[in-house]
């Protein structure tokens, strides 16, 4: 379904949930919480338990609240999730407690179909916002107000092909290696194996300006979106490093078809396919003819080890007649330690809690899948890349200047143009469209 055409449902949607009421009847003895949520993995990797968690959730809840039912549809894709969560508006139907997908968060929040939290943080003693990883927590927030808490949690991560690395004599980088190290290695990876004057060995795949920028410290818009900073310094120099890198691949074109071939040293993935591919069934159909592990990205020189972190969020409607039966549900779906920690086990996402995911208990749930010898991330690592991560920032036009952006970046990248002048001139043509 077109955005705007959801948009506009959405908007139609809010004013009959305004006009209409409560979706239950005050006289039921019976009182029922409706749970807006999704199948299959937000991650987009394959996952046969989604409803694993959600249900444990909801009979330990039940068990805690006689005479309350939590009701879910079962049946919805990720991709139809929200049109179906807009035709529910339209109906009046609006689940108390649901699942917010990213693209549609400034869209709610905007449009007041979600509930602001903070009261609710603010009147109960047992709630504590530090438990959270600050990346996810901050996540849900819109003009800093708390519309949403964070239930799972994926950074992106460098994989790295260690036996190609072997085969060269270069050790694996540790989780503090640097854009200089990075491009070393793959200069010396870079080669034409079978000397038939073709390059078909090379140093990285998918790694983009926008890796590159996360992790040279670069913000890339003001916080109400109303200005770019394409042509800042930080940024400049991640678009610099990337024309470095390309240059090593003499006009050729690296592919994911290289890359599964063992045939490039490096690639960025999330966690959530670090979590599928490193275990059966699926490790033997994508990545079984080498060995590979995962390590942090490379900072750049005014930057860190950081890179982008994403956050499936849940929220509470603005029109819910159950407000504290409505949190005490999330509360228990993003702060319980025991729902947080099925995470790892029943999906590929990492927990929110920082207690969870630093845990010895985690680490020993994760080893359970990998095959013997097989190296761990450590929580340690995991909780680091997560808590310091970046996340995107929520505007309207967010997505639109990116893809401007993009285009724009990507043809200079392309045509060898003078850097620091295009990114101006790039700046400009943003903030041009951002104060439309």
């Amino acid at each position: 379904m077109k955005r705007k055409w959801i948009g506009v449902l959405l908007g139609t949607a809010v004013l009959a949930a305004v006009a209409g009421g409560a979706a239950y009847a005050s006289g039921e003895r019976e009182v029922v919480l409706e749970f807006g949520m999704f199948t299959g993995s937000y991650w987009d990797v394959a996952n046969a338990n989604s409803f694993t968690i959600i249900d444990q959730a909801i009979e330990t809840f039940e068990a805690a609240h006689p005479g309350v039912r939590i009701h879910y549809y079962s049946g919805v894709d990720k991709d139809d999730y929200s049109e179906w969560f807009s035709r529910k508006l339209l109906r009046n139907e609006t689940p108390d407690v649901f699942m917010v997908l990213g693209s549609d968060f400034h869209q709610f929040t905007s449009m007041g179909i979600l509930k602001d939290l903070g009261p609710l943080m603010a009147a109960d003693d047992t709630f504590d916002e530090s438990a959270y990883f600050t990346s996810a927590f901050v996540s849900g927030q819109y003009g800093g107000t708390q519309y949403a808490l964070p239930y799972e949690t994926v950074p992106t991560l460098m994989f790295v092909n260690q036996t190609l690395l072997n085969k060269e004599g270069i050790t694996v980088p540790d989780e503090n290696w640097t854009w200089e190290e990075f491009y070393k290695i793959c200069r010396q990876v870079t080669q034409d194996i079978n000397g038939d004057g073709i390059l078909d060995q090379f140093g990285t795949y998918n790694y983009g300006w926008l890796e590159a920028a996360h992790s040279n410290g670069a913000d890339l818009f003001n916080q109400g979106g109303t200005q770019s900073y394409f042509g800042d310094e930080k940024t400049v120099q991640a678009v610099k490093f990337i024309a470095q890198l390309q240059e090593l691949y003499q006009g050729q074109t690296v592919t994911q078809e290289d890359f599964n071939a063992g045939k490039v040293a490096f690639m960025p993935l999330t966690f959530a396919e670090y979590r599928t591919y490193k275990t059966y069934p699926y490790k033997i159909k994508r990545y079984s003819n080498f060995q590979w592990d995962c390590i942090t990205m490379p900072a750049g020189s005014q930057g860190d080890n950081i890179s982008q972190v994403d956050t499936l969020l849940m929220g509470i409607s603005a029109n819910t007649r159950q407000t504290q039966l409505a949190w005490e549900f999330l509360k228990l779906l993003t702060c319980d330690p025991t729902i947080q920690t099925e995470i790892f086990r029943q999906s590929q996402g990492a927990s929110v809690l920082k207690s969870v995911t630093g845990s010895r208990q985690v680490e020993a749930i994760l080893q359970e899948d990998m095959d013997e010898g097989d190296r761990v991330i450590s929580g340690a690592l995991l909780s680091r890349v997560i808590e310091e991560g970046c996340i995107e920032p929520q505007f309207k036009k967010y997505e639109q200047a990116m893809s401007l952006a993009n285009s724009k970046i990507n043809t200079l990248l392309d045509a060898d143009n003078v850097v620091d002048s295009e990114m101006k001139i790039l700046q400009h043509e943003v903030d041009a469209y951002l104060q439309q």
